[in-house]
């Protein structure tokens, strides 16, 4: 009896020692095991991480700043101003102008008005007119120029003259005082009786009546042919006398 029951116990003691061990062996971790493929796939997820964070962070930042374009200065072309003879000087600056008392004499006279010329009665010329009116001066009949007369003596001053135009000098025709001093009670002649009436190419004397001033001194007038229809011709006509007691 004895002998059955001691295999009996010994095998429950080896059951539960064995059990005792497997139940300290159920809660052990086993040893992990390393897997490349993992380890691989691991890096290239945290590469492209890194590359897209970059990525990211380029685009969410602010555009740099872009400088503007600067000015550019457009040289201007340089003119040369001209000289009095009308060539230009390069680098010559504005001109230079000179003032002084010399007076430039327009010669060529407004239609209807001929400017007085000297005082001096002029000699016999080609004279400004046209193939119908235009006349010359001969001579001084009466009272050459510089001629002395006493104060307030009446005279008649007597010129020759020739009609150098086709146009007879008839009614309408003057001799017109255009300037000179009042004081001597200047006329004009007009051509009114058929006797006074010129031809184209004759010579007439031609006067008119004055009177000498009062006033000591050397006095001139000026006269000039006028036509019918009141356009100046011919060479002026004057008279230059000396007052003198």
């Amino acid at each position: 009896m004895l002998v059955r029951k001691f295999p009996r116990r010994t095998l429950m003691i080896l059951l539960t020692t064995a059990l005792t061990l497997a139940a300290c062996n159920v809660g052990a971790t086993p040893a992990p095991t390393v897997d490349v493929n993992a380890i691989n796939t691991a890096a290239v997820a945290t590469a492209m991480g890194q590359i897209s964070a970059q990525l990211t962070q380029s685009a969410l930042a602010g555009p740099t700043a872009t400088p503007q374009p600067t000015d550019t200065t457009i040289p201007l072309a340089t003119f040369a101003l001209p000289t009095a003879a009308g060539s230009p000087v390069a680098g010559s600056g504005l001109p230079t102008v000179s003032f002084n008392n010399t007076q430039t004499t327009n010669s060529t006279p407004l239609a209807g008005f001929t400017p007085i010329s000297s005082p001096v009665a002029p000699v016999a010329s080609k004279s400004v007119g046209d193939s119908c009116n235009n006349s010359v001066y001969i001579a001084d009949v009466t009272y050459p120029d510089n001629t002395e007369i006493k104060p307030g003596t009446d005279f008649k001053k007597i010129w020759r003259v020739q009609n150098t135009g086709s146009c007879r000098w008839d009614e309408g025709y003057k001799l017109v005082f255009i300037g000179g001093d009042k004081a001597l009670d200047p006329v004009s002649f007009e051509f009114k009786r058929s006797t006074d009436f010129v031809d184209g190419g004759a010579t007439a004397d031609i006067g008119v009546s004055l009177t000498a001033p009062l006033k000591e001194g050397s006095y001139t007038a000026t006269w000039q042919m006028q036509s019918d229809s009141g356009v100046y011709f011919g060479t002026l006509l004057t008279v230059v006398i000396v007052v003198k007691k």
